[in-house]
């Protein structure tokens, strides 16, 4: 069985016990701050992360900003990007006395672990990492030494808060493995310090953009969280389409049809079908009017709770200030406990 069928294997029973027993778990998550939350961000992880966090289950944010040095040069939007992610968290639900947001940049300990877990793997299972291959074709530059070891900062994320569950995709999933895999080969090679985390797959659907491609930052295709409602018009009307005037559901052949569909029937909780089926012969016009109300209507609340927040001066940094603090102190702990294993408490 392979890794993802395994995976998928294990859901129900894992799903089970976090819900028999939600505070024995530690749940972490985050985003790499390269550009602003969008609607995939929303529906894909972040409501996921509001229901564990509701379920009892504590969870823990990273604001990976070291990670995005690993494929560019400069970051100068940075602090804006990390307030953003901030805020339309909160805005969706998540509560700062429940889950702690932190910096990676502000917990030095988090990247001392790094060196005695580089020592746990090679560096041909580092070149198999599907990130660190996709990333490398994409730059067009030679592989930076962050970037290889990309999948281990990972591990130090999810292992120095001792977090045994990690919600993600199909695609993440070699990065869990990879952790799970280094967890075990310090406990064999030192001591078990660590737990083996889980992956847990979301339920979330794939969330195509609005040219039917996966929503992504850098391919221009996402409607960001914090847009307004005309910034979200303008944008719908300018995604591309096709002449003909049937709306119909066809990923492969109308593929920007399919992605306006899509981004409608997932803002209204229907089917892409039962959307073509009202749309008709109206054309794409009417199309991108119907997507635009169904994406305004979805995001109101959230867009009002969100100004709500930022309007309030200095709440993202008392949250990232507190968090860090926590954040330290675990990380702190660990990495004793890491010293200890490893016979280096001089």
């Amino acid at each position: 069985m392979d890794s993802y069928a395994a995976t998928v294997a294990r859901m129900p029973a894992l799903r089970d016990a976090v819900a028999a027993d939600p505070a024995r778990h530690r749940v972490l998550t985050g985003e790499r701050p390269t550009g602003p939350l969008h609607l995939g961000h929303l529906l894909g992880t972040i409501v996921e992360r509001v229901r564990l966090q509701r379920a009892g289950v504590e969870t823990v944010v990273i604001l990976a900003d070291y990670q995005v040095i690993t494929d560019r040069e400069v970051a100068q939007r940075l602090p804006e990007y990390v307030r953003g992610a901030v805020l339309d968290q909160l805005a969706a639900g998540l509560d700062p006395q429940d889950t702690t947001f932190f910096v990676h940049s502000g917990v030095p300990a988090l990247n001392q672990l790094m060196l005695p877990f580089l020592s746990l793997v090679s560096e041909a299972e580092l070149h198999r990492n599907p990130t660190v291959r996709a990333e490398h074709a994409l730059s067009g530059r030679a592989l930076s030494g962050l970037m290889l070891t990309y999948p281990v900062h990972q591990a130090a994320d999810i292992l120095f808060c001792n977090a045994d569950l990690v919600p993600v995709g199909k695609d993440q999933l070699p990065h869990v493995e990879l952790t799970r895999v280094i967890a075990r080969r310090f406990a064999e090679r030192y001591a078990p310090v660590f737990r083996v985390p889980e992956p847990m797959l979301t339920d979330a659907p794939d969330i195509p953009g609005l040219d039917g491609q996966k929503m992504s930052k850098s391919r221009g295709n996402a409607i960001v969280l914090g847009m307004s409602p005309d910034e979200t018009a303008a944008l719908i009307r300018k995604a591309r389409t096709d002449s003909d005037r049937r709306i119909t559901v066809d990923p492969d052949n109308r593929p920007g049809v399919f992605g306006l569909l899509s981004t409608a029937a997932l803002c209204t909780g229907r089917t892409p079908s039962e959307i073509a089926e009202e749309v008709g012969d109206g054309g794409a016009g009417l199309l991108k009017k119907v997507t635009t109300e169904a994406v305004n209507t979805y995001l109101a609340p959230h867009r009002a709770r969100r100004a709500e927040l930022a309007a309030e001066p200095g709440l993202v940094e008392e949250i990232l200030e507190r968090g860090n603090e926590r954040a330290n102190a675990i990380a702190d702990a660990t990495l004793d406990e890491v010293r200890e294993a490893m016979g280096m408490r001089y």
